[in-house]
């Protein structure tokens, strides 16, 4: 029985599930602040579509192998589908065409390194800290 249990996910005990210091991109008005924060802080914009199962994939790929801190960078969260006017102007502040899902990592006001899908997640943060 421990086979069967193991093949189909009968591990009955739960996942503690890892939390991110995410700060909710909501407001247009953010980009700016984004920027001017990035003066002293690294920012970083991962963009999300709640509806696409690679962008579900990518994001839990993501927060499974993230490791800074609060005090290493500030790390946006964008719902694209709910904030597309937001989704739309960071594509047009930071000059980086739209992707899903994304990410956009900014110093001194101007995007650094950015990449979408899989590729998420073999950008290092650490790098830009």
């Amino acid at each position: 029985m421990g086979f069967i249990n193991k093949l189909f996910g009968g591990n009955s005990e739960p996942k503690e599930e890892k939390v991110l210091p995410w700060i909710a991109l909501t407001d247009v008005k953010q980009l700016e602040v984004i920027a001017k924060k990035s003066k002293t802080k690294t920012q970083v914009i991962f963009k999300h579509s709640t509806r696409c199962g690679i962008s579900s994939m990518v994001m839990n790929q993501f927060v499974d192998g993230y490791s800074l801190t609060e005090a290493d960078l500030d790390l946006y969260y964008l719902d694209l589908l709910n904030y597309r006017d937001v989704s739309n102007e960071v594509g047009f502040k930071f000059q980086v065409m739209h992707q899903s899902p994304q990410i956009l990592v900014i110093k001194n006001g101007v995007v650094v390194a950015h990449d979408s899908h899989g590729a998420i997640n073999e950008v290092d943060l650490n790098r830009f800290v």
